[in-house]
């Protein structure tokens, strides 16, 4: 076993790979090592991964239901039946957090996934074409720049109505811009490099230069500014939430439970102070993971 073990790792740290896969792997592999000498990054892999295993597991973790309602048990202060208390209506706030993780995955989950290909795609059009091109591209997001985020979702969620659905939208409309930014810089790089001109003399097109060879540059610079983005993807949410306009009640999301919970600040701090404890580690969870990340994909770091 062992011997398989130092093998693996000879083939993943070889310095000629034998194929694509090997170098792929082995990339990733070393990529991995690095992340894993940084602790605090480690700290913030923890608490991401923590928090999908328990968006995963609230319905068999939980020991109560989120929405039931139990108004002889109100305002009960932590304790061994309920570790964080219970809120106004008797609900236990524990369980209202585990479940309330979901929420809010699926918000950084469902935003992510919008605005990274979006802003990767305006800005490596911009960046190559040039032009008028790059000038029309970037004074849209110049616009959407010149809001701040949180006030701009605001009006998109209030003309598009309360909801977590319409809160995710607002959110993506307005977090998009900075990736474009990003990926325009990148692309503005390497579209004069040697091996773009090779690829052009080859008869490659603009399409199968910028999927082949552009975009793929772009992929690990992404991948930081999502992960270090997540933290205010959460927080704008979070936002939504405390003034009404994201998810709805009965549903456990963090900011309106803060917002629930801020009548009784004063005599039962439990209430709004369990779920922004919550939203504090979470938020210093993506953010440590993402600096860590940032080290990692470093060119200059050896």
């Amino acid at each position: 076993m062992a011997t398989e073990a130092l093998t693996l790792r000879a083939w993943l740290l070889s310095s000629d790979p034998k194929s694509r896969r090997q170098a792929h792997f082995g990339q990733a592999y070393r990529r991995w090592l690095a992340l894993r000498r940084n602790p605090l990054a480690l700290v913030g892999l923890a608490i991401v991964v923590g928090l999908i295993v328990i968006a995963a597991l609230a319905p068999w973790i939980a020991p109560y239901s989120p929405v039931l309602q139990d108004l002889d048990n109100r305002l009960l202060p932590p304790s061994a039946l309920h570790w964080m208390g219970t809120d106004d209506l008797g609900r236990d706030i524990l369980s209202r957090i585990l479940w309330g993780a979901r929420i809010t995955l699926t918000v950084v989950a469902l935003v992510a996934v919008i605005v990274a290909p979006v802003g990767l795609a305006v800005g490596v059009l911009a960046g190559y074409f040039g032009g008028w091109v790059d000038a029309a591209l970037m004074r849209i997001t110049d616009i959407f720049m010149a809001f701040p985020r949180l006030i701009l979702a605001l009006a998109f969620v209030a003309a598009l109505g309360p909801g977590i659905e319409n809160a995710v939208i607002a959110i993506a409309i307005t977090s998009w811009p900075p990736y474009a930014r990003m990926a325009r810089a990148e692309t503005l790089t390497v579209r004069q490099s040697d091996f773009i001109a090779a690829a052009r003399l080859l008869g490659a097109s603009p399409l199968r230069i910028l999927s082949g060879h552009i975009v793929p540059l772009c992929l690990s610079s992404l991948i930081v500014r999502v992960t270090l983005d997540m933290a205010g993807i959460i927080l704008t949410a979070a936002g939504l939430g405390f003034l009404g306009l994201g998810a709805q009640p009965p549903s456990p999301e963090w900011g309106a439970m803060i917002s629930a919970g801020r009548r009784y600040i004063l005599d039962q701090w439990w209430v709004a102070a369990m779920p922004g404890l919550a939203i504090l580690i979470v938020s210093l969870g993506f953010n440590l993971l993402g600096d860590g990340l940032r080290d990692v994909f470093d060119p200059k770091q050896k």
